[in-house]
């Protein structure tokens, strides 16, 4: 691991963020449990080395790891999924992703678009494939798998309503929607890549979701919020559809603005 990966890697306090949704990541690569009557669903599992964290973290929760029956992914890169392999041996669960990443998790990301093999992981075998709109349910819980390819050609963004205290919230678990040094323009291992953000970022700002999570700590402030809801339970700070409007426009602008760069610069090249 790199230093990043160690900082990124911290272990965190596992803590119920609302309903039936429970923190288990680390500081900066997320995991999250979401409890049934009839077994559990985890998202994400960080890096290989997360995943004796999100153990330890069940276990001080008082949740059985080998109670989780499906295993679901927001991104098929190595902090997110390199530990998928390791919690399906342990767990037996059912890998479930969507055709655009289900290459790069049977593959670990060999040959990635942007990285090549530079970040290759343990390949891990979906067993169920999920469509836009597709759902996964268990124990009378459901997630609607909502697909944001751009980051990765199957990023997806999970759904899933929740009560508390009588209301009903709707939790996001985003995925991303970063460009860390992609190129848009021209991009012959992933050509659609320009046209994938542009419909993300679409349907994105049609969703409207109460609660704002995210495959990075940093994108919803994860430790701010832990440390605020610890302090003061009965506001509860993951309740926060502006953070969520706000992520979405910061990475849209960011998004136009590396794609002018690189019109600009073709531009100036045929002149």
């Amino acid at each position: 691991m790199t230093e990043q990966d160690r900082e990124w890697n911290k272990p965190v306090e596992p803590f119920c963020i609302i309903g039936n949704v429970y923190y288990v990541g680390a500081s900066e690569v997320t995991s999250f449990l979401i409890t049934t009557s009839k077994g559990h669903i985890l998202i994400d599992s960080g890096y290989a080395e997360t995943v004796p964290q999100i153990k330890q973290n069940l276990d001080k929760l008082g949740f059985k790891l080998s109670d989780v029956k499906y295993l679901l992914n927001t991104q098929a890169h190595y902090d997110h999924a390199a530990g998928l392999a390791e919690l399906k041996r342990l767990t037996k669960a059912k890998m479930v992703a969507s055709v655009g990443d289900k290459r790069g998790l049977e593959e670990g990301d060999k040959n990635d678009f942007a990285w090549g093999d530079k970040y290759a992981f343990e390949p891990v075998k979906v067993d169920r494939t999920i469509a836009d709109g597709g759902v996964v349910s268990l124990g009378g819980v459901t997630l609607k798998a909502v697909l944001t390819p751009g980051h990765t050609p199957g990023s997806t963004m999970w759904l899933l309503n929740v009560k508390e205290n009588g209301r009903i919230y709707q939790v996001a678990f985003v995925s991303s929607t970063s460009i860390p040094g992609y190129t848009l323009l021209d991009n012959r291992k992933y050509p659609s890549i320009i046209p994938d953000y542009t419909s993300t970022f679409a349907k994105m700002k049609r969703v409207k979701p109460d609660v704002f999570l995210a495959s990075h700590g940093s994108f919803f402030d994860i430790l701010e919020k832990a440390e605020k809801f610890h302090r003061f339970p009965a506001v509860n700070p993951f309740i926060d559809a502006e953070g969520y409007t706000n992520y979405v426009e910061r990475t849209h602008t960011a998004f136009l603005a590396q794609l002018k760069k690189e019109q600009d610069a073709k531009r100036a090249k045929t002149r």
